[in-house]
């Protein structure tokens, strides 16, 4: 059964692969989290692909998941949407999910 309501504080088990969160962004449907790797974790509602994991994801991710499609990347930043999501390297952006993603159209 998963908690979706607490009134203090409480830090969740760590499901980051042993590494340490260094920044998170927080969707009204999902949320992201970078370790101090650069990898980028998400959880949430992912009905419109926002989590990347490749599917979108109707019932949901309970406990953050590795999005494996940066792989080999150094994330510095991101950013949880509504629908969508972004990651910044160095030098590039990164965009998933459904809306406006910055591609030249709008994909879902």
């Amino acid at each position: 059964e998963s908690v979706t309501r607490l009134n203090t504080p409480t830090r969740p088990p760590s499901m980051l692969g042993g590494e340490c969160a260094v920044s998170v962004s927080a969707g009204p449907f999902h949320s992201l989290t970078i370790t101090a790797d650069g990898a980028v974790w998400s959880w949430g509602q992912g009905g419109f692909g926002q989590l990347g994991h490749g599917e979108r994801q109707e019932q949901g991710q309970l406990q953050p998941k590795k999005v494996e499609a940066l792989a080999g990347q150094r994330i510095v930043a991101v950013s949880a949407g509504s629908y969508h999501s972004l990651a910044i390297t160095a030098g590039s952006l990164w965009s998933w999910g459904a809306g406006t993603l910055g591609h030249g159209d709008e994909q879902d």
